[in-house]
């Protein structure tokens, strides 16, 4: 780090740190919700998981019965006003995220005031036992129960380093302070977690590819071999989409990253493959592009141990509230 960036950083973290601690102090005000507020949030920026973790959750509580709606701030998206998101809103309005999260049949919203978005929710389903805020760590207007943090297993905390000179959003220290630290993928045992904050792995597994233009038509990595194959995505970490692939036997003809939450158009497919393959993510800005030559590759995550249900049992522990 040089010391050119070692100012701004120090900034940085004095304006975090003060900020947090006006909360703390209740010299700005923190809205508690009638139903417990989950975050699914992290310390660092870039791409770590968290959208298929929160994927995973809405499947997993739906299967235990109960009714979870979820916020997102919606990057990406037009909207100014807080919008509820069902499976025909386009992404350029409310981001690609919150789309892929509708999918599961969960009630979404969506705005940059999360507070607003999920009186809305509630508003339009005054049922709901709990709320996941997809990210919003680091909105502490937002009272929460409950604050999960996920963390990539390979790229870990970077250099340790505030912006502008490393990744994190906040000091490593935070990790110290919240309820459940989740690491995708890699080695969790080579991270410097906080002993007695409990942690959760995991795993991304692929599913078999399905065709934009007919998703009733599958294939398996092998069925790629005699074709030019190109990888497209605009996630925050591409190149794990991409070495997913060649873990998988696809023979990639190139690959092409583009920055999270780019709003894709059918103009960015190549048209020199056979076939171009992307993120569930990214095909949701594609649903409009009847592209015979469109593969998607969807992955759903893994968790050991299962997180649906420590969740219910801390939220009993701690609001002595019992959801199910």
């Amino acid at each position: 780090m040089t010391a050119l960036l070692a100012l701004p950083e120090g900034l940085f973290a004095l304006l975090a740190a003060l900020r947090r601690l006006l909360y703390r102090c209740g010299l700005k005000s923190v809205t508690t919700l009638p139903v417990p507020v989950v975050i699914i949030g992290n310390i660092n920026v870039g791409g770590v998981g968290k959208t298929p973790l929160t994927e995973s959750l809405l499947r997993d509580f739906a299967a235990l019965g109960v009714k979870v709606g979820v916020i997102s701030r919606g990057y990406g998206g037009s909207h100014t006003a807080p919008t509820l998101v069902s499976a025909r809103t386009p992404a350029s309005l409310v981001g690609d995220e919150p789309l892929l999260l509708a999918a599961t049949g969960a009630p979404v919203a969506v705005g940059r005031d999360r507070i607003a978005a999920a009186r809305l929710l509630l508003q339009q389903h005054p049922h709901l036992d709990l709320i996941l805020s997809d990210d919003g760590l680091q909105h502490y207007a937002l009272g929460r129960a409950l604050e999960i943090v996920v963390l990539d297993g390979e790229r870990g905390l970077g250099n340790g380093h505030l912006l502008p000179a490393g990744p994190l959003r906040e000091p490593a220290a935070r990790l110290r302070s919240v309820d459940a630290i989740v690491v995708n993928g890699g080695d969790a045992s080579r991270l410097s977690l906080p002993p007695g904050v409990p942690c959760f792995c995991q795993r991304l597994a692929p599913s078999a590819f399905y065709r934009a233009a007919n998703p009733a038509e599958t294939r398996q990595a092998q069925d790629f071999a005699a074709e030019r194959v190109v990888a497209l995505a605009g996630i925050g970490n591409p190149q794990r989409f991409f070495d997913t692939l060649q873990r998988l036997g696809v023979t990639l003809q190139r690959s092409i990253a583009l920055p999270d939450h780019h709003p894709l158009a059918a103009a960015d497919l190549p048209q020199d493959a056979d076939a171009v393959i992307v993120t569930a993510k990214d095909a949701v800005k594609l649903q409009c592009v009847n592209h015979a030559r469109l593969w998607i590759l969807p992955v759903a995550a893994r968790l050991e141990p299962d997180l649906a249900p420590w969740i219910l049992s801390r939220l009993k522990e701690t609001n002595g509230r019992k959801i199910s």
